[in-house]
């Protein structure tokens, strides 16, 4: 049990530092999505992708090690959650306190990048919002000819290529 204990806050220690290490690209991606920067969007997108891939990998380690814990104390795995587990290591208190600190610092990092993740979500919604304002502008620009009042201002007539057919919502 010491060595799946070991493995368990090591891989917890690993996957703390790569959230870590996403905090500071997912904050530079707001500064990007606010400069409207596609190009740097793009690229920072890679970087949490690969950094997501990372983290993904941590996590099914973790989850094979809190397997191997929760046949080895005989409790079933839904039941056996890093909060519980640090609940059942009485007599084990280094590794309980250890696993205290992780959890507090992981729950800390994921809230954080969970909330500029929020927020930039709500930037690149506002951000679709524009263009398809700006889109339904112009193509009501189009349709609606503008001040051209002359004698023959009820007579016009415009082809379809004229119009802007195009309709960002279809």
């Amino acid at each position: 049990m010491a060595s799946l204990m070991q493995e368990l806050i090591a891989t917890l220690r690993k996957e703390q530092a790569a959230y870590q290490e996403l905090l500071p690209v997912v904050e530079q991606k707001t500064q990007a999505i606010i400069a409207n920067d596609l190009q740097k969007v793009q690229t920072i997108t890679e970087t949490e992708q690969s950094a997501i891939g990372k983290i993904s990998g941590l996590e099914q380690k973790r989850t094979e090690i809190m397997q191997n814990i929760s046949v080895v104390l005989n409790k079933k795995l839904p039941e056996l959650t890093l909060p519980n587990l640090i609940q059942l290591l009485d007599r084990q208190p280094d590794e309980q306190e250890t696993l205290k600190e992780i959890h507090k610092e992981l729950t800390d990092v994921l809230k954080r990048l969970s909330e500029v993740n929020g927020h930039n979500r709500n930037l690149i919604e506002q951000s679709l919002e524009m263009i398809s304002y700006n889109m339904n502008l112009l193509q009501s620009t189009r349709i609606v000819p503008g001040n051209n009042y002359n004698k023959n201002a009820g007579q016009w007539d415009m082809t379809a290529s004229q119009t802007g057919m195009f309709d960002a919502k279809q």
